[in-house]
């Protein structure tokens, strides 16, 4: 059986939630390399009698958007997280190349000296593990604006697929 108006209908959907993701991402300035813009997919599929759409992105994208409690303290987005800093503080060096796009430079308070960039990192990641990552929602919120409104476009595109099966 062909749901040719069902299949559209998920491209539709799936379409939305990207494209709104990479604007989000983008407005956020969560969008330092591309790499987890350029990661993001979708693909619908049909499995026996399910069809559905299926989201890919970077490993690191879900942190971006569901963000990671702190050691210490947490963001009040938070909360619901289920992601948390507690033993493991984040490498380094994963740092690096953020700084270097963003153009950081490090000072020392009391001198006013710049720091290395080895330094700088540590400073990062000693934050990061102990303040977190603030959620940014940029697939969340996109994926439930649409997924409101699918429910009625499928009943609808579902409707006319039936029909033309059974008209033809």
């Amino acid at each position: 059986m062909q749901l040719k108006e069902t299949r559209n209908a998920l491209n539709k959907f799936g379409k939305f939630v990207i494209q709104q993701a990479r604007s989000r991402l983008t407005k956020g300035n969560k969008n330092v390399n591309k790499k987890l813009y350029n990661s993001l997919e979708y693909l619908p599929f049909r499995d026996g009698d399910s069809v559905g759409v299926k989201f890919f992105m970077e490993k690191y994208g879900k942190f971006q958007d569901q963000g990671v409690k702190g050691a210490k303290s947490n963001y009040i987005e938070n909360k619901k997280s289920p992601f948390s800093y507690s033993t493991k503080m984040p490498p380094p060096s994963a740092f690096k190349d953020f700084i270097k796009r963003k153009g950081i430079k490090g000072r020392d308070k009391k001198t006013g000296r710049f720091i290395t960039n080895k330094s700088l990192q540590f400073l990062i990641a000693r934050s990061v593990f102990e303040k977190g990552i603030r959620a940014s929602m940029f697939f969340t919120k996109p994926f439930n604006q649409a997924f409101k409104k699918l429910p009625q476009e499928l009943q609808e595109n579902f409707a006319k697929d039936i029909e033309n099966i059974i008209f033809e």
